[in-house]
């Protein structure tokens, strides 16, 4: 995914478009507290983690084969920097992409 280093953008706080500069940050760990989405949910699950009560089907049926590894991509985490006010934003949802390029 290939991304400008500068882009114009709204501005909240000058309430104008003005150019931003695009920084790309690491994807903070999100804490236990808050909801994981869907399909990690269901990956994990899957993994035989976060059931509900009972013996987690350990002894009624045979062991089914795991899912290992994590996802292949991770989400974006880009921050805007307006030129005129030095404000930094972050961007509001991440779009999955393997590789970013800024250019």
């Amino acid at each position: 995914m290939k991304v400008p280093k500068t882009m114009k953008r709204h501005c909240p706080k000058c309430k104008t478009h003005t150019e931003h500069k695009v920084s790309q940050n690491k994807a903070r760990g999100r804490s236990s507290a808050h909801p994981i989405s869907r399909g990690s949910t269901k990956r994990i699950k899957a993994r035989g983690e976060r059931r509900g009560h009972g013996n987690l089907g350990r002894y009624s049926r045979p062991p089914k084969p795991k899912m290992v590894g994590k996802k292949l991509t991770k989400k974006t985490d880009f921050r805007y920097t307006c030129s005129k006010c030095n404000r930094t934003f972050v961007q509001k949802e991440g779009t999955r992409a393997k590789k970013i390029e800024l250019i």
